[in-house]
């Protein structure tokens, strides 16, 4: 199928940019397309105008910037792969990026573009949840910032206005040494997760938690921090009784069915792959559980 006709915009300004959002009708920003232009194809999305970000290099970058990992935007998904930025200070990131898509899609594909899109399967929230992310919101009345924790608010559905875009992304820096583990399963490589879970542990020398997150994605309509987990890891010392434990609190998340999986096999995913999320944690933290 072909889209429905649309005009096309390439902007070569950022305030340009905001400006054309804010004054066209039934208008949506292209920030890789890989989600956007199919959906197109299909008239799932109907545009009437249809404005091109590649062009603004200043949503592009990556930077510490106080205490938290700026990225911009527009960032392709292949160069925070490879970027050395990322696999230091948010080691998640680059693991979660092995799975998104493939290596095509990686490459023209945006962070900006893949939180905008808020697919409840894809990785990239969900490692924006587990780090409780800022999303820096850009309009004609300037920044907006928003935690991350508020960013989803159904499925594919944000707390984005009409007239904003998204303009970088803030992921707050844990100690150097903490660990992380991220664990997906989907019936093909590539393919869109059908249960993934996501864990960041920062554990002292005396193997007590000094802090824990544990996300599961694709099994509700957005990204889910497992709070009941997290709270049964803090201040405790870290064993394979304290990860299993951990992880049978995944059963509490209320899942979707659709035609890919019904909710009681969900749930079963998200215990067994919070597990292992966990698993990988302790064991890049130092602690063998």
């Amino acid at each position: 199928m072909k889209p429905a006709p649309f005009e096309y915009h390439a902007p070569r300004q950022l305030k340009d940019a905001a400006e054309l959002l804010a004054r066209l009708p039934n208008a949506k920003l292209l920030a890789g397309g890989q989600s956007l232009v199919p959906m197109m194809n299909f008239r799932y999305v109907i545009v009437d105008h249809l404005i091109d970000l590649g062009r603004l290099d200043e949503l592009r970058g990556v930077a510490v910037v106080d205490g938290a990992l700026r990225i911009g935007a527009m960032t392709r998904q292949r160069d925070l792969e490879f970027s050395p930025e990322v696999a230091k200070h948010c080691p998640l990131l680059a693991e979660a990026l092995r799975h998104v898509g493939h290596r095509q899609t990686r490459n023209r594909g945006t962070i900006g573009g893949s939180l905008a899109h808020a697919d409840p399967a894809a990785e990239l929230p969900a490692v924006c949840a587990a780090y409780d992310a800022t999303v820096h919101a850009l309009s004609v009345r300037g920044i907006r910032r928003i935690a991350f924790r508020e960013f989803c608010t159904g499925f594919m559905a944000t707390a984005l206005a009409p007239d904003e875009m998204i303009a970088a992304i803030d992921l707050p820096i844990w100690r150097l040494g903490h660990g992380h583990g991220f664990h997906e399963f989907s019936r093909r490589q590539g393919d869109f997760a059908i249960a993934g879970a996501a864990a960041l542990l920062d554990v002292g020398a005396d193997n007590v938690v000094r802090r824990a997150t544990l996300t599961v994605f694709g099994v509700a309509t957005a990204p889910l921090r497992v709070e009941a987990a997290e709270a049964r890891l803090a201040g405790k010392p870290l064993d394979t009784a304290a990860i299993r434990a951990a992880a049978a609190a995944a059963w509490l998340v209320e899942p979707i069915s659709d035609i890919h999986a019904g909710g009681d096999y969900r749930r079963h995913l998200a215990q067994v792959l919070s597990a292992r999320a966990l698993n990988d944690a302790a064991r890049r933290a130092g602690v063998e559980a």
